[in-house]
């Protein structure tokens, strides 16, 4: 079966089609009109091996919260539908990854029950118009439309975006992981026999 979902989110401030492909080997078309944010989500598919196909044209005028927290939340709404009930997945993922100056720490859990606990170091810069609050948006609309319990750490790191670079690649990593399906597993990975 294949785990592949299509998404289209439109509102006063977005318009986001999107098509995404839980096994695939990283092949992208990405444009959200946030240039920093595009080679992020790229990093993410590339080390997620996830197939994307995103179009987004978002209100950018004013600024790129909206068309991030929007694609946010068109991507986790993708991961879910595509996981379907998530039978015979490993469900949990982990990743850690060095940037330069940067370590971040990735962690996933696909429970269906949404929670983002992100801890960045304080007095981050500005990378170009993409600053700390706008990826805090984005892994929280994620982790809620996607189902799953995210924990992003980054003990150290002085570069924005090294510390974001690593965590974008981390969160792919983990994803991979959790998305995978365990060979050795049938039903639903949870002893409550549903998530």
């Amino acid at each position: 079966m294949k785990r592949i979902a299509e998404i289209e989110r439109k509102t006063k401030e977005t318009q986001i089609r999107a098509k995404l492909n839980l096994d695939g080997n990283g092949q992208l078309e990405v444009a959200t009109g946030v240039g920093f944010f595009d080679h992020m989500l790229t990093l993410m598919c590339v080390h997620g091996l996830l197939d994307l196909t995103l179009e987004a044209v978002g209100d950018i005028h004013v600024d790129a919260h909206h068309t991030v927290e929007d694609v946010g939340l068109v991507l986790g709404e993708g991961i879910s539908r595509a996981l379907g009930e998530r039978k015979g997945i490993c469900r949990y993922g982990h990743a850690l990854i060095p940037m330069d100056d940067a370590l971040a720490q990735v962690a996933v859990d696909l429970s269906n029950r949404p929670y983002l606990k992100i801890v960045l170091p304080k007095r981050l810069p500005l990378q170009n118009d993409f600053d700390a609050s706008l990826a805090q948006e984005f892994f929280r609309a994620l982790a809620i439309k996607g189902g799953m319990n995210l924990h992003i750490q980054v003990p150290y790191g002085e570069n924005w975006h090294h510390i974001i670079e690593a965590v974008f690649k981390g969160l792919g990593r983990a994803l991979r992981q959790a998305v995978a399906k365990d060979e050795r597993a049938s039903g639903i990975p949870s002893s409550k026999g549903s998530l």
